[in-house]
């Protein structure tokens, strides 16, 4: 990718936040060039400073993520967003993806997964790895929207996709060309009505098919 990507922090925990400027700092593809400690300083600041990838804590005064998430979509600024989180909450992952976030990861990852998905959420893919064992983001009653009929391949393809593989990496896990694995894709959102990758593996994760 080039040039260097423009990074934005914003978390409500200064030592959080100052320790991620340190450690994206040693990554010399990236440029932090925005930090805020809520979401409404966040706000203000993604109004003048744009932001490649934006990395944003889910639980802030103010405005939290996804209230965040929603008001930059309303206005049209919303950059590719990776949220962080301490706690293993799916109600969050769901009120994230639903907002527009095309990640959402623990605090605790590793830098060198850090970095990974960030690339990753730049290139447009999806990053899932912040989901509770039993893999549900349901609340209240079940679904009533029908589940699609998928091929194994298309699960299979899914439940990577939910893990954050880009294609190119899609293609080398399951052996298939790139090209191959762009046409499961396509059949996945036609079968999902889902209109790009982060609401694939949202609608999947509802429906329980991953």
């Amino acid at each position: 990718m080039p040039g260097l990507l423009r990074i934005g922090l914003v978390d409500d925990q200064t030592l959080v936040r100052e320790g991620l400027r340190r450690l994206l700092e040693h990554a010399p593809e990236l440029q932090v060039v925005l930090e805020a400690g809520d979401g409404q300083q966040a706000l203000e600041l993604l109004r003048v400073t744009p932001v490649d990838v934006l990395l944003l804590d889910v639980r802030m005064p103010h405005l939290d993520g996804p209230q965040l998430l929603q008001q930059l979509g309303s206005e049209g600024l919303l950059p590719p967003t990776l949220m962080l989180t301490t706690f293993n909450d799916d109600a969050a992952l769901a009120r994230s993806l639903r907002a527009g976030a095309r990640g959402f990861i623990l605090k605790d990852v590793s830098f060198a997964q850090l970095l990974a998905d960030i690339l990753s959420v730049a290139s447009g893919d999806v990053v899932v790895r912040a989901l509770s064992q039993h893999h549900s983001l349901r609340s209240g009653s079940p679904s009533e929207k029908e589940a699609p009929d998928l091929t194994e391949r298309e699960l299979q393809l899914l439940r990577l996709m939910a893990s954050g593989y880009s294609n190119r990496e899609l293609a080398e896990l399951t052996g298939l060309k790139e090209g191959t694995v762009k046409n499961y894709i396509s059949s996945i959102l036609l079968k999902l009505d889902a209109r790009d990758r982060t609401r694939a593996v949202l609608l999947a994760l509802e429906l329980r098919l991953i």
